[in-house]
């Protein structure tokens, strides 16, 4: 595989992700008339005029297929009550009946599993190498070649690592492979530690880079204002959500998001943080603060709605996280702070904070995420109807109908041929829009162009990648701080990513079962019983709680878990040259 295809990468999204109940086995040959919008087009601009433009000649007999994505928290539908999917099915007479997590992944997986009766398509998120080892998804190849010409167009430069990483077939599809040319985010939806903007403009807007110095920074503000009952530190441990507290150290050590491990970009060797004396130092500094007063020791038992809760509550000054989790609270400050400028001192900032101050890798480089994805199951009623949709879905122009929306009514073009949107339509661009339109329906579950992948037309796929629409989005409180620092958009506070062939590491697949698979259970396990242990301690006994943590982590094969990333890894930047 080239090189610069990984040059060209993804920013992966995390993470994180049916019911006409169909039955019987189909091999994956069975025959349907491709829509006549199969074929790729440059984006025209109108997705309106697309559904006529890509509507089959001759109608399709309309039919519905079942999807089950297993990821919680999301509402029920089926796609044709959205805009966006009643496009789609006009389209290619074809709706999803999408049914979500509701309980635990692995009891609902493995219900299916037992009675070998499954949705027609299946998001597995986290189970998915339980789907693919129970024989559940069939193959897709056959039905690519004969129905998906933008299915390899999108997706042929990662055929080969697909197939290498499930026996030479492919299974089922990614999500956001890149296509066209990388564009950077200019928000920071990935990691950072967060500080509200009045703590900043108090000090003076400093350059803060060093976990001293943003330790000292929230712990004189909180010092300054003993009247308001602030909270200097939160953290989020809530259910999988723990690793907003876990990963820090790897950050803090100067190293993008690989999961467990930090991987050197020269040697390529893996090596674990858990464990690690940059771990132990992350957890000092909340010990401290603990001991200071300064860290809400509800952290170990709130759950993510009482976080989110407490980030709108003006009162905690700092916490580390990554952007797309906290959406739902900087969404309702920035709303605030839209209506009234004083409340902008509410809003968090982002900075780029490491250990020593001197190079930070918070923001993705280019990346693909090979363990996540949709497949079709070997109880699909119609597999080429299904794979027809997702081809149909991949032309640039319901890429733009499914990140854009429709000209006109959700965006414009300038006369250069410039997608933006007015402030008007931002402003409309609310949850319950949104849903109704279909952007949250179609916004990642999908076989898609990645995030940072732009159009035939030099247009970004997602608006908020574009740099008009991101500068029409800014408050002036937002453009205040920004020019305080010197910058056009927050990702130019943090230090550009460099490119990692294997990003993300935490999506190299492993078998449920494997040493691997045992090592993180565990390792995960011991840090749910010991995190709260050592910030919550007294200081004087920290270090007898590290050395007992340390105790109980010594048992485990670290060393073979380290060994087999590195092998993997290393095979990967093989295929990539």
């Amino acid at each position: 595989m080239a090189k610069k295809l990984w040059t060209a990468g993804m920013a992966a999204a995390l993470a994180v992700s049916m019911t006409a109940c169909s039955s019987g086995n189909n091999n994956g040959n069975a025959s349907s008339a491709a829509p006549a919008g199969s074929s790729s087009a440059p984006a025209s601009g109108s997705a309106s005029a697309t559904a006529t433009a890509s509507a089959s000649e001759k109608p399709l007999d309309k039919v519905t297929f079942s999807f089950f994505n297993g990821v919680a928290g999301e509402k029920d539908l089926n796609t044709n009550e959205t805009t966006i999917g009643k496009m789609l099915e006009d389209q290619t007479g074809v709706n999803f009946k999408i049914e979500h997590l509701v309980g635990d992944l692995n009891t609902k997986i493995g219900t299916m599993i037992a009675s070998d009766q499954y949705p027609d398509v299946i998001i597995p998120d986290a189970a998915i190498e339980e789907v693919l080892k129970a024989g559940a998804f069939i193959p897709l190849d056959d039905l690519i070649e004969q129905y998906g010409p933008n299915i390899k167009r999108v997706y042929g430069p990662y055929f080969e690592r697909m197939r290498a990483d499930y026996g030479g077939k492919i299974y089922f599809l990614p999500f956001g492979p890149q296509v066209g040319e990388y564009v950077a985010d200019p928000n920071i939806n990935q990691g950072a530690f967060w500080v509200q903007r009045r703590v900043l403009k108090e000090a003076g807007y400093p350059k803060i880079k060093t976990l001293d110095e943003y330790v000292k920074l929230v712990e004189d503000y909180v010092a300054k204002h003993k009247d308001e009952n602030l909270t200097g530190m939160i953290t989020l441990t809530h259910d999988w959500r723990f690793f907003a507290t876990s990963n820090p150290p790897m950050h803090l050590a100067g190293f993008p998001n690989d999961g467990n491990v930090m991987v050197d970009i020269n040697t390529n060797e893996a090596k674990t943080y858990a464990g690690s004396e940059n771990e132990k130092r992350w957890l000092k500094t909340l010990n401290d603060l603990n001991g200071k007063n300064l860290f809400d020791k509800a952290s170990f038992v709130d759950n993510y709605d009482q976080y989110i809760a407490k980030l709108t509550s003006h009162k905690v000054v700092g916490f580390f996280d990554y952007g797309w989790q906290i959406g739902n609270a900087m969404n309702v400050l920035k709303d605030a702070a839209r209506k009234d400028q004083a409340q902008d001192d509410y809003v968090y900032f982002p900075l780029p904070v490491t250990f020593d101050g001197t190079h930070d890798q918070y923001l993705d480089p280019p990346g693909w995420t090979s363990n996540r994805g949709a497949g079709i199951t070997k109880s699909a009623k119609d597999p080429a109807r299904i794979i027809q949709y997702w081809d149909n879905l991949l032309t640039d122009d319901n890429q733009v109908l499914k990140s854009w929306g429709i000209k006109g009514e959700t965006y414009e073009v300038d006369d250069k041929g410039r997608f933006y949107r007015t402030a008007d339509q931002i402003a409309k661009l609310d949850d319950a829009f949104n849903e109704k339109f279909g952007f949250k329906t179609y916004d990642w579950d999908w076989p898609q162009y990645g995030t940072s992948s732009t159009l035939a037309d030099g247009n970004a796929v997602a608006p908020g990648f574009q740099p008009e629409v991101f500068q029409l989005s800014l408050t002036e409180g937002d453009k205040t701080i920004l020019d305080k620092y010197g910058v056009q958009t927050y990702a130019q506070m943090f230090d550009k990513p460099e490119d990692r062939p294997w990003f993300p590491a935490w999506s190299i697949p492993k078998e449920q079962g494997s040493p691997q698979q045992i090592w993180e259970t565990k390792k995960d396990d011991l840090l749910k019983k010991y995190y709260a242990k050592l910030v919550l301690a007294k200081p004087a006994d920290f270090e007898g709680v590290w050395a007992d943590y340390m105790k109980e982590f010594g048992k485990l094969d670290t060393a073979g878990y380290e060994k087999w990333y590195t092998e993997q890894i290393k095979k990967i930047v093989e295929v990539a040259k």
